[in-house]
């Protein structure tokens, strides 16, 4: 006689991250609810090296499984974004360049290169870059630095910053909620969305420039 065997649950278990920023991220957010999603997210946004494509996903898996729910989950990882914008840019603006770079030459993983990179970004495109900077890893973070040195106006950098922070979190969010334990499948997306981001930028700031350009002709006329 043969005896059914169950299937095996560690399916299921192994399917929920328990070691690595992943594990850590997942007991951050079981223990503290949205407020640790939330959390998670303003220190990624402080310390570009944490990975925002993988604690977002995340965000959602564990309101799948009802730690909290979806609209808390982006309205507490939006929320940390901005905080966490908001304190680069506070910084920023009261100490000035010199000594943002000079704070960035001291901390492990981040390249001074890539607050250059911000700059030009924000010089590029002002109001955009904010905006749809917040969408680009790295970016994201180091954008309110030049926002902060420009003495952009605060109303204006918490506005662009919580609207492209919702629509980038609420993308991965929203995966990892509907995909549940598949939420790893996300990540590998994730660039290719980077890249549309930044060619969505330049071409409004191309339609921006040459509008400029053609009224300028008009009025030289």
């Amino acid at each position: 006689m043969l005896l059914a065997v169950p299937a095996a649950p560690s399916a299921v278990v192994s399917a929920t991250p328990t070691t690595g920023v992943a594990g850590w991220a997942i007991g951050v957010m079981e223990t503290l609810g949205g407020l640790g999603a939330g959390l998670l997210i303003a220190l990624e946004n402080l310390f570009p090296p944490l990975p925002s494509e993988i604690i977002l996903p995340l965000a959602g898996f564990t309101a799948s499984r009802g730690e909290f729910s979806l609209v808390g989950a982006l309205a507490w990882t939006t929320a940390g974004a901005v905080l966490g914008a908001l304190v680069l840019y506070g910084v920023s603006r009261r100490v000035g360049e010199e000594r943002v770079r000079a704070v960035a030459r001291r901390m492990p993983l981040v390249d001074e290169r890539d607050i250059d990179k911000a700059q030009a970004w924000f010089e590029r495109h002002g109001d955009a870059a904010v905006f749809f900077g917040r969408m680009v890893p790295v970016v994201r973070s180091l954008v309110s630095v030049p926002a902060g040195v420009a003495r952009m106006p605060a109303w204006r950098f918490v506005l662009l910053s919580a609207a492209g922070s919702l629509v980038w979190n609420g993308v991965f969010v929203s995966a990892g909620y509907l995909l549940g334990q598949n939420w790893a499948l996300v990540e590998p997306y994730a660039e290719v969305l980077q890249y549309l981001v930044l060619a969505v930028a330049a071409a409004l700031v191309g339609l921006f420039v040459a509008k400029r350009v053609r009224l300028h002709r008009a009025g030289v006329r």
